[in-house]
């Protein structure tokens, strides 16, 4: 299982002219080695870009992406992580979506394909993260 986050998908559905080949290239590639998969905060995440949940659906079962539960453990986590970016000075209030995707992954052992990996090597280094080395 891989988790997929959302600007990767963002960047295929709306054929983002900077990385959309990256996006496209890595899914396709990744797809031969992974189950692809979605938890429900890169969904609501998604959910941005579609007018309905019908044309979201379509979309996640056209991908062939699955959609994962998060575990408690790995909210969890999260909210240790949070916990520890507000004491190095972070100035969020709420715990933030990229908490739970990395906590997500890194208790359920699931590489990430992301393009933002500064939150998730930060507080999830055990998460392999697969990520441009250099933009496009």
């Amino acid at each position: 299982m891989l988790l997929v986050d959302a600007n990767v998908l963002v960047d295929v559905l709306e054929d983002d002219p900077e990385w959309a080949d990256w996006s496209i290239g890595q899914l396709r590639a990744q797809s031969q080695i992974h189950r692809l998969a979605i938890n429900p905060i890169i969904y609501s995440e998604l959910s941005l870009t579609f007018s309905t949940v019908e044309a979201l659906d379509r979309t996640v079962d056209d991908l062939g992406l699955t959609m994962m539960e998060i575990p408690k453990p790995a909210l969890f986590l999260a909210g240790k992580a949070f916990v520890r970016y507000r004491r190095q000075g972070g100035q969020k209030q709420n715990v933030l979506a990229d908490f739970f995707i990395g906590a997500h992954a890194a208790v359920s052992r699931y590489p990430l394909l992301t393009r933002d990996t500064r939150r998730y090597s930060s507080y999830f280094a055990d998460v392999k993260l697969i990520a441009p080395s250099v933009s496009p």
